[in-house]
């Protein structure tokens, strides 16, 4: 049997005096882990195209499902959850992983890059006292067909933000829907 129900922040936890809301408030509230800002990352995409259908798919080949269009969402920052003074070197995954199938709990036999659209998300403050990953002015994109990775960085596992830029413009959080949009127009 598979759990799969959607959550509600008033939700009891059973046995204990705690609801969700305290578990995601403890466990989900630092957005500037890796992990956490990339899911977050994810949702900014989901909620500027209206694609957030449903709940989170771990390990999925690709983020989200737009109109049948896959697309997978990067992101980086220059101040991580330890910050220590330095800011980190902006680069993205960009390796091409074998889909996992759970319907057979098994892995394709041929590794490539499953999505037809990459959104790539820069979390670009670069003030540790003023960043704010809430702030979707403190964030930049970038949107790619994936056709455009594979001609022009066919084996590469990660690309850093001056290779990006050569192949796409940065775009405000505001104009990530038509640029998406105009992107998969052009496939």
């Amino acid at each position: 049997m598979e759990y799969n129900k959607e959550l509600s922040p008033e939700d009891k936890i059973i046995g204990t005096d705690q609801t969700v809301a305290d578990f995601w408030k403890w466990g989900f509230s630092n957005l500037l882990t890796n992990s956490l800002r990339g899911i977050y990352a994810e949702f900014l995409v989901g909620a500027a195209i209206e694609a957030l259908n449903g709940s989170r798919v771990e390990w999925d080949a690709f983020d989200i499902d737009y109109n049948g269009v896959k697309i997978e969402v990067k992101s980086s920052a220059y101040i991580q959850a330890w910050y220590n003074g330095n800011h980190s070197k902006i680069s993205f995954g960009i390796a091409e992983k074998k889909e996992y199938d759970y319907a057979t709990n098994k892995y394709s036999a041929i590794a490539q890059r499953h999505a037809q659209v990459y959104v790539f998300c820069l979390l670009k403050e670069k003030d540790p006292e003023r960043i704010n990953p809430l702030d979707t002015r403190q964030w930049e994109f970038y949107v790619v067909a994936t056709k455009d990775l594979n001609h022009f960085y066919p084996q590469q596992k990660s690309i850093v933000l001056s290779s990006l830029q050569k192949i796409a413009k940065p775009i405000r959080y505001d104009e990530l829907k038509f640029e998406i949009d105009r992107v998969i127009d052009n496939l």
